[in-house]
């Protein structure tokens, strides 16, 4: 959390909300959050006096693209990933500085970017502009296709599935397999393809991964739609939760009824992660 959905939330809003004003300075109040530069001072002073173009988003990292304030001239980029807890808020400069806040990035008209992030694994990175992104940030190189890309095909699916022995579940979870997946739309995805999560992904079935791929991209998308997912710390840009939550159909419900079939919702662990399903539309051996 959050994942692609979240993420694809806050770049709407930070691209209505942001662009084109200039960077006027910050604060880093916690120099590991900035992953690069390595000092916190030449991050700042590579931001001052830019201004930010457009941010687009690859798998769960946001990608702002810079240029020197009053012209066209690039002046590299600015990324963010927000891992588990991470918030990117626009706020009046004045508004009381939250107790874990990590970096504050000060823009035209008395406005401020703030990252706060209670577990502190979010980070932040400028990337000079003779420099592509992924040779900074290099948690871009190994990301499969976007779950919306023509790349992401039945066909693709089929043949990386077949080359792995573990389960579905831990299988959506790789963001060398599809870029952006996490806990929640592989639950949901699974369950709407009515696969159970301990699948081998080998033993699955053409007309499963068909179901799969279209559960996937359906339940993204409709999550995009609400604003996201909040179960415990998401906001968008302005401060609003996610609205998934209350549709979901299976993720943090266990022990609550299917909205399918009123089985109750079991919970179990693969990979050390929580997984959520309902054992009657999710058999152990799912139907073909």
């Amino acid at each position: 959390m959050p994942e692609l959905p979240e993420v694809e939330t806050v770049r709407t809003g930070l691209n209505q909300l942001t662009l084109l004003q200039p960077i006027q300075g910050g604060d880093v109040l916690l120099p590991r959050t900035v992953a690069h530069p390595v000092s916190s001072w030449e991050f700042l002073t590579a931001l001052e006096g830019t201004q930010i173009q457009a941010w687009s988003r690859r798998g769960k990292y946001l990608l702002a693209s810079l240029v020197k304030a009053g012209s066209d001239r690039p002046a590299g980029w600015l990324g963010v990933h927000l891992r588990m807890t991470g918030q990117l808020l626009w706020l009046d400069r004045e508004a009381p500085l939250q107790k874990h806040a990590r970096v504050r990035l000060w823009l035209g008209g008395d406005r401020e970017l703030r990252f706060v992030d209670q577990r502190t694994f979010g980070r932040m990175w400028w990337v000079p502009p003779d420099c592509a992104p992924e040779q900074i940030i290099t948690g871009l190189q190994g990301l499969g296709p976007e779950p919306f890309d023509a790349a992401f095909s039945v066909d693709y699916l089929m043949t990386q599935l077949r080359l792995r022995r573990g389960p579905i579940k831990s299988a959506l979870l790789d963001q060398g397999l599809v870029a952006g997946v996490g806990n929640i739309y592989a639950d949901e995805s699974l369950f709407l393809s009515q696969i159970h999560p301990q699948t081998p992904c080998a033993a699955l079935t053409r007309s499963q991964v068909e179901r799969l791929r279209e559960a996937l991209i359906g339940v993204l998308q409709a999550s995009i739609a609400v604003g996201g997912t909040t179960f415990s710390t998401f906001l968008n840009v302005q401060g609003v939760n996610g609205n998934y939550k209350g549709e979901a159909w299976v993720y943090g419900r266990t022990a609550a009824p299917c909205r399918h079939c009123g089985a109750l919702i079991e919970r179990l662990k693969l990979g050390g992660r929580s997984t959520h399903f309902c054992p009657a539309c999710q058999p152990e051996r799912s139907p073909r």
